[in-house]
């Protein structure tokens, strides 16, 4: 008898896992995978939620954890993080000796995680790739993932041609839509009333969600524009506002500390909560008036929820984005006026409409059968594929 294929999955963030979640569930369902669970990053640490906790909860099995320590937010204390986490996932591979290793995204202790399977010679699955982010380190860490994996699972299909023009194989390049759109079809919703009444805040007359993070390749202070956007909120104070926790990037702290000041001054109009989980944050998203801020989910599920987004600044510049997505500046004035727009009557029906460039539901289910029966034998070697006439006029 066949033994089961082992897949080992990566996660270091509570949006991430928030993304791997029925992918997880699918291969732990099916007897002809084995699941194994590599936690990492800011799932170990108090200060941003200790998501581990939720993990365990929903009834995974975590085969190693690999604490970083994430005290600081300073670039070296960030470069030190990855490199924990390189030797940390390297010895938790060799240990579990996984047939494939699934990550997803762009964040540096994915691109440690691959750098460690590249190292002991375990076949990579990347989620995601292909995408561009010009405001971030995320942006390099995404490609250089892509040269490292073997299995690709693009959300749209221009990211899948930029892949294979990055010269890898197209039968090895997969179109699946975005993850995280599986949570929407998938998970049980709370009403406005059970979320207000979960988070402690009357939501009934309207609310924002906001979630910003740093912009990791400017050199401006970090401060300016999470400010801008402060003083926007006070400018719409017949709303509620529902803050998410930072990401664990240089430069959190300053963001962090400006929210958390700001929420305890206005505490009968805030709440500040740092991981919602994926429940939560669905249903905030789902009821919420506008989505603010600089997070690629309100690129990805809020158009599939047909809620508008104010996206700020260039974090997230060179992605897809539907039509419901109004892109700004990271100043007063332009936030302010992109705020109004959103919130128009003419913007709010184009919302309803739009469609979403990151398709909708499936994608977990398409990952887990081309793990299942990818070919494995030999896929370490990698050949450069160069781009045919026909791939070059489609590029």
């Amino acid at each position: 008898m066949t033994p089961p294929r082992k897949i080992c999955v990566v996660t270091g963030t509570r949006a991430e896992y928030g993304q791997l979640f029925w992918l997880m569930r699918e291969i732990a369902d099916d007897p002809t995978l084995s699941l194994q669970l590599i936690v990492t990053g800011t799932h170990l640490e108090p200060r941003f939620g200790n998501t581990v906790e939720i993990i365990e909860r929903d009834g995974f099995e975590i085969a190693a954890r690999v604490p970083l320590d994430l005290a600081e937010d300073r670039p070296t204390a960030i470069a030190r993080a990855a490199g924990t986490a390189v030797t940390g996932i390297a010895e938790a591979l060799d240990a579990l000796q996984p047939d494939i290793m699934v990550v997803l995204g762009d964040r540096y202790e994915i691109l440690a995680a691959a750098q460690a399977a590249m190292i002991v010679r375990c076949p990579i699955a990347h989620i995601h790739g292909g995408e561009t982010t010009e405001g971030q380190i995320d942006e390099a860490i995404r490609h250089a993932i892509t040269k490292m994996a073997h299995l690709h699972f693009a959300s749209a299909e221009p990211y899948r041609r930029r892949i294979i023009q990055m010269g890898e194989a197209p039968e090895r390049v997969f179109t699946v839509g975005a993850p995280a759109l599986d949570n929407i079809e998938r998970l049980a919703l709370l009403d406005p009333k059970a979320l207000g009444d979960d988070i402690g805040m009357d939501i009934a007359d309207g609310y924002f969600l906001v979630t910003y993070h740093p912009v990791t390749l400017s050199r401006d202070d970090p401060a300016a524009p999470v400010n801008a956007l402060l003083e926007v909120l006070d400018r719409h104070p017949e709303r509620k506002v529902i803050f998410t926790g930072v990401n664990a990037d240089p430069g959190y702290a300053v963001i962090d500390a400006a929210i958390a000041a700001y929420s305890a001054a206005r505490p009968d109009r805030t709440r500040t909560v740092t991981s919602l989980g994926q429940v939560r944050y669905l249903s905030a998203l789902k009821h919420c008036d506008a989505v603010i801020g600089n997070s690629s989910s309100g690129l990805t599920e809020a158009p599939a929820m047909h809620v508008p987004t104010v996206n700020i600044g260039v974090r997230q510049q060179g992605r897809l984005r539907a039509a419901s997505v109004i892109d700004c500046d990271a100043d007063v004035n332009s936030i302010d006026a992109a705020l109004t727009h959103a919130l128009s009557t003419e913007h709010k029906a184009r919302a309803r409409t739009a469609d979403n460039p990151y398709g909708g539901p499936g994608a977990s289910a398409k990952i887990k059968a081309a793990l299942a029966t990818a070919e494995l034998d030999g896929i370490l070697m990698k050949h450069f594929h160069d781009l045919n006439s026909a791939e070059r006029a489609s590029t």
